[in-house]
């Protein structure tokens, strides 16, 4: 029991670390800066960020939320990231154990945290992610028991081809540009992990998401005009609720049904 609980706060601490490196790549990527180098230095003074002061989480309630050298305040992001990261490596170990199916699980699931809050801040999603991710998912589900690699290339065509489908009849009935290529791509990327099936849960979990989400921003706002929201985080989120409770809400939501 005790070693379990010894792994399980390794795998964590882990995750936090990686979402660590996942606020580099959130900061960088969008202005094509290396991930590499420089080091980390605060964005306001530039002051080179020392490996104490770099510490996931505890550095953040150490330093009180401000940089050590012009007391600038720290984004309650990256806290909130390194957090989120470590809580989904621990949840993909409790239900895959240790194996290669964690390690590709967490690092699809660590790219999409990448992808979500560079899509929120920027409304992009970047192609650097997305396009090697395509092949390279691909060639891991290789490795995954739920699908087989034919069910990885439905997931990609089916991902890819049915936002692109949408976009397309869009774009013929209005003339004008609707879902983007970022969307499709990713789509497509996931696709890759989960399979054509997780891709048409993805896609119900999405939509109903991001519906929900539109509403509450236009009650909160008090706009009626057409909201420019990123699509890409709902479907992040779909992807992810399928690796951790997919089977079992559908098998839930078909019960559901059957007792009505």
């Amino acid at each position: 029991m005790m070693v379990n609980y010894f792994i399980e706060i390794v795998v964590f601490i882990f995750g936090l670390c990686i979402g660590s490196f996942l606020n580099v790549c959130i900061y960088r990527l969008p202005e094509s800066k290396s991930i590499v180098q420089p080091r980390s230095m605060c964005p306001h003074c530039g002051a080179l960020i020392r490996f104490y002061d770099n510490i996931p989480i505890l550095s953040y309630i150490a330093l009180k939320g401000k940089c050590r050298h012009c007391s600038a305040s720290i984004a309650l992001r990256y806290p909130v990231v390194e957090l989120i990261s470590g809580v989904f490596a621990l949840g993909v170990y409790l239900k895959y154990g240790i194996g290669p199916e964690t390690l590709i699980y967490f690092a699809f699931i660590a790219s999409l945290l990448v992808i979500t809050f560079i899509d929120i801040d920027h409304r992009i999603i970047p192609d650097v992610i997305t396009l090697p991710g395509i092949p390279i998912f691909f060639a891991a589900s290789f490795a995954l028991r739920q699908i087989s690699f034919v069910e990885s290339i439905l997931g990609i065509l089916v991902g890819g081809g049915s936002l692109f489908l949408v976009a397309w009849l869009y774009h013929l009935l209005t003339k004008k540009e609707g879902m983007g290529g970022g969307d499709i791509k990713l789509l497509a990327m996931i696709g890759a992990v989960i399979g054509w099936k997780g891709v048409l849960f993805t896609i119900f979990v999405a939509s109903a998401v991001g519906t929900l989400a539109g509403m509450l921003i236009m009650l909160k706002t008090r706009k009626t005009m057409k909201l420019a929201v990123p699509f890409g985080p709902f479907l992040a989120i779909g992807g992810i609720t399928y690796i951790l409770f997919g089977p079992q809400l559908i098998n839930w939501y078909f019960n559901l049904l059957r007792s009505q």
